[in-house]
Order: C-alpha cells, then sequence, then structure tokens
C-alpha cells in the first residue's frame, strides 16, 4: 500500500512539474506571436535562444526570416497548442496554427530553459508524414 501511494505522489508530482513548464513554455511561445502580430521584431527577438540570437545577429535579420520563411507564425489567424514532449532531454511543444487563409500548419517549436526562463530555440514545419492520428 505504501508504494503504491509514494508512486502515485512521485506520479502526481511529475505531471503538476509538467503542467508549469507547458504553462510557462506556451507563454513564451505566445507572448513572441503576439510580438509578431504589430511587428515589434525587436520583442519577438528576445524570445529567440541565445543560440538563435548569436545565428541572426539582430532582430532585422530574425524579421528577414520570419517573414520569408514562416508567413503563418508572423500572421496566423488561429493558435491551437498541442502535445508538449520531451525528447533526447529537449522539450517539444507541437503547435497548430491556421493562417489568415484557412491553411493549417502544424509546427514543433524546440524550447530550451535558461536562468531568465524559456526561449524558443528553433521551429520545424511538420509534414502530413510527422503527424500522428
Amino acid at each position: 500500500m505504501r508504494s503504491l501511494m509514494l508512486g502515485a505522489l512521485i506520479w502526481f508530482g511529475l505531471q503538476t512539474s509538467l503542467y508549469a513548464q507547458e504553462t510557462d513554455i506556451q507563454a513564451t511561445i505566445e507572448k513572441q506571436l503576439q510580438a509578431f502580430q504589430v511587428d515589434d521584431f525587436d520583442a519577438a527577438f528576445e524570445f529567440a535562444s541565445p543560440n538563435l540570437q548569436r545565428l541572426f545577429q539582430n532582430p532585422k535579420n530574425f524579421e528577414r526570416m520570419v517573414t520569408q520563411g514562416y508567413p503563418m507564425v508572423w500572421r496566423p489567424g488561429e493558435v491551437r497548442y498541442l502535445e508538449l514532449r520531451q525528447q533526447d532531454g529537449a522539450y517539444w511543444q507541437r503547435v497548430m496554427i491556421t493562417d489568415q487563409s484557412g491553411r493549417v500548419h502544424v509546427l514543433d517549436y524546440r524550447m530550451l530553459e535558461i536562468e531568465t526562463g524559456w526561449r524558443i530555440n528553433g521551429v520545424q514545419i511538420l509534414g502530413s508524414d510527422d503527424l500522428s492520428a
């Protein structure tokens, strides 16, 4: 009975921790999407991981990449958060975005936790073969 109780407490603790991470991760993505909506690429750039900030060097380069490569993120119609998973030590948040013309896109956001909170460490546009029922 004790081991069952201990197991339940551990499971509950893990679920609570994952829920807290999921909430913080989704808030980070949401804040970046809100910055894109008003073309505030300086603010949006702050939600990118240090690695991405080094790669793009400045918000103007980041803006060019987003507007040309991820128009559904720059101007989403509807955003729906799907599952959060941990894979090879990284957290991945799957997001379904319906763009302004009604097309549905599924993206995987790779997240990185740093001292100041969660940052986006990359985004993959998934093909239909990447989706599971």
